[in-house]
């Protein structure tokens, strides 16, 4: 059987006073991609801040690579293999696109092996590697996105966990992320995708979970639940 990365139990974490998560059990296995569906408010950002150490956790545990990652900052969390692009991406707006991506490599010192990965985000984006010395707050929402997957990606995570990335993009953006996600799972990358738009998410996942208020209330394979009509009327509009 396939390894378990990451598997969350019993999860609960209170923000801002509200209990949003309340009792959360999942798991996403080596070499997976899985998404995290529900609609605003379900409580799915929130579970990624505390599966990446950015929200502390009221009860339950988070096992990364069979042992307890409970506690633990971000930082300790990337140098394991970890990183996740935030809702929002996170860029640094005051620095260039290649000074954002030689921060996603500062857990190495391997200097060839980075310049070569950088080489690597250019070609997956080409319009970075155009745009490479524009500071990277004058960049389009899309452009942003493609610069914090591509600053994840230099830190060679093994898991990648992605916040909304096509949130306020453009359709044709939509597209290029999805493209890029879908790539990078196939390269053996596991990914833990949280994306409203339910549709493309589950499209390209190999199992989903929805998340209603707090709660997991639905599992199965991407596809099957494509074609659940309660999925279907719930998050696809239909």
């Amino acid at each position: 059987m396939t390894n378990v990365l990451l598997k969350i139990k019993d999860l609960k974490v209170a923000y801002g006073g509200i209990q949003a998560v309340k009792g959360v059990d999942f798991e996403v296995r080596e070499g997976e991609l899985v998404s995290l569906i529900g609609s605003n408010g379900a409580g799915k950002t929130t579970t990624m801040k505390a599966i990446t150490g950015s929200l502390p956790i009221n009860d339950g545990d988070i096992e990364y690579m069979g042992k307890s990652i409970r506690g633990q900052g971000p930082w300790d969390l990337v140098k394991q293999g970890l990183a996740m692009v935030p809702e929002g991406r996170g860029i640094f707006t005051r620095m260039t696109i290649l000074e954002n991506l030689h921060m996603g490599a500062y857990i190495r010192n391997d200097k060839a092996e980075i310049l070569r990965d950088i080489d690597k985000v250019f070609g997956i984006f080409p319009r970075l590697n155009e745009r490479k010395d524009q500071l990277a707050g004058t960049l389009s929402g899309g452009e942003q996105q493609m610069l914090a997957m591509g600053r994840a990606l230099i830190s060679r995570p093994k898991v990648l966990l992605l916040d909304e990335p096509s949130m306020g993009l453009a359709p044709i953006m939509v597209d290029k992320i999805f493209e890029v996600i879908r790539d990078v799972s196939a390269q053996g990358v596991t990914v833990l995708l949280v994306e409203q738009n339910a549709s493309r998410a589950l499209a390209i996942a190999d199992r989903g979970y929805v998340m209603d208020s707090g709660l997991i209330t639905m599992t199965g394979e991407g596809k099957t639940m494509l074609k659940d009509p309660k999925v279907r009327a719930a998050y696809l509009g239909e």
